[in-house]
C-alpha cells in the first residue's frame, strides 16, 4: 500500500515538473523576446503607451523604456527595423509624416480610440459670446483682435502646436488660406508650459485662444460649452494631407461647438498603434493584443487630467496603469488570453 502511494507521488511530481513549464511557456509567449518602442512628445499619450507596455510584459516580452520621438523620426525608424511599434499613431492625420515606403514595411493595429483624435481651435465661452465670434474670419475684426493681443504687437495671440509636430503645418496652412497673417500671431512654446498659462489666464478672466485635441486634459479643465468653445474654421480648405479625408473635418454633436455641424479645419483622427511588419509577423500575441487593445476617451481624459494636477512621473504613471487594470480586470484578461490564443495557432 505504501509502495504504491509512493509510486504514485512520484508520477505526480514527474507529471506536474513535465506540464509547469509548458503552461509557464504558454502563458508568457513572448518570453526571451525583446521589444524596442517608442513613444510621442506628448504627454497626454503616454497613460496607453504604458499600458500597451504592461500588457506586453504580462505576456513575457521584455520591453525597453520607450524612446520619445518626432513623428517623422519615429516613422522613418519603424520602417528601417530600428524600432518595433508605437501606440501614438494619428490617422489620416500622420499620413504626410510617413515616409514613402512605410506601408511596405510597417502597418497600423488596432484602435486605442477609434475617432478619438479630435482637433480644433478653442476659445473662451465668455468672450465668445461678448463679441459674437463663430470662426477664425473674427478675428479680422479690430476689437476682436485687441481683447486677445497679449503682447500689444496687434495681432490676436492663438497658442500653436509646437515645432515638429503634425498639426504645425496645420495651424501656418490655415493663416495661409483665410489670409490671416496680419491678424492671428501663433505662439509655439511646449504645448504643456503654454496651456498652464492659457489656464491661469482663464482663471484670471482673460480671453484664451487656443489648439486643443482630445484625448486632453484641457477639455477637462476648462469645459467645453460652459468655459471654452470650438470655433470654425471660414471654409474647408484641406491642407495636401487633409485631401483624402475632407468629409472628416466637419463634425456634427460636438459638445461645446458654436455650432452644429462645426467646421474644425483638422480631420477627425482614428489613434492606432504603427508597427514594424517583420516584428508583427514575427509575435502573433503581441500582433492580436494590438488588435484587441482600446480605450474609452473618458478615461484618458481622467488620466490626463491627474497628471496635469502632478501626477506624472513615470512611477505616477505607473500607479494609474495599476489603477484601471485592477478597475477592468474582466477586460484585461479578456485581451491578455486571446493575445495567448493567438500564439498558439
Amino acid at each position: 500500500m505504501l509502495k504504491g502511494l509512493l509510486i504514485g507521488t512520484a508520477l505526480t511530481a514527474l507529471t506536474l515538473g513535465a506540464t509547469m513549464p509548458v503552461q509557464a511557456e504558454e502563458s508568457q509567449p513572448g518570453k526571451g523576446v525583446t521589444l524596442r518602442p517608442a513613444r510621442a512628445t506628448w504627454n497626454t499619450g503616454f497613460f496607453q503607451e504604458a499600458l500597451v507596455r504592461r500588457g506586453l510584459e504580462e505576456l513575457g516580452y521584455k520591453v525597453k523604456k520607450p524612446k520619445d520621438l518626432q513623428n517623422t523620426i519615429f516613422y522613418k525608424s519603424l520602417t528601417l527595423g530600428d524600432l518595433d511599434y508605437w501606440t501614438n499613431g494619428w490617422f489620416p492625420m500622420h499620413n504626410a509624416q510617413l515616409p514613402k515606403n512605410f506601408y511596405e514595411k510597417a502597418g497600423l493595429y488596432g484602435y486605442v480610440v477609434k475617432a478619438g483624435g479630435l482637433q480644433g481651435y478653442m476659445i473662451s465661452k465668455k468672450h465668445a459670446d461678448e463679441f459674437n465670434i463663430q470662426s477664425l474670419d473674427d478675428f479680422k475684426r479690430p476689437e476682436v483682435k485687441k481683447a486677445f493681443d497679449k503682447n500689444n504687437d496687434g495681432k490676436a495671440d492663438l497658442l500653436g502646436c509646437p515645432p515638429g509636430w503634425a498639426c504645425e503645418q496645420t495651424n501656418e496652412h490655415h493663416l495661409k488660406s483665410y489670409d490671416l497673417g496680419e491678424h492671428i500671431n501663433i505662439l509655439k512654446p511646449s504645448y504643456e508650459a503654454g496651456m498652464a498659462s492659457e489656464l491661469a489666464a482663464f482663471k484670471n478672466g482673460e480671453p484664451v485662444f487656443f489648439y486643443t485635441w482630445a484625448p486632453n486634459w484641457t477639455i477637462f479643465k476648462m469645459k467645453p460649452g460652459t468655459d471654452v468653445v470650438w470655433i470654425n474654421v471660414p471654409e474647408i480648405m484641406p491642407y495636401k494631407s487633409q485631401s483624402e479625408a475632407v468629409e472628416r473635418m466637419t463634425v456634427s454633436g460636438v459638445e461645446g461647438a458654436v455650432s452644429d455641424p462645426v467646421k474644425l479645419g483638422f480631420v477627425v483622427s482614428d489613434v492606432q498603434i504603427a508597427a514594424n511588419k517583420k516584428f508583427i509577423a514575427e509575435n502573433p500575441a503581441a500582433k492580436k493584443f494590438f488588435e484587441i487593445f482600446a480605450l474609452p476617451l473618458a478615461d484618458i481624459n481622467e488620466q490626463n487630467t491627474r497628471m496635469n494636477d502632478g501626477e506624472k512621473s513615470p512611477k505616477d504613471i505607473s500607479r494609474h496603469v495599476d489603477q484601471w487594470i485592477a478597475k477592468n480586470q474582466d477586460k484585461w484578461q479578456a485581451w491578455l488570453a486571446e493575445a495567448r490564443k493567438a500564439a498558439k495557432q
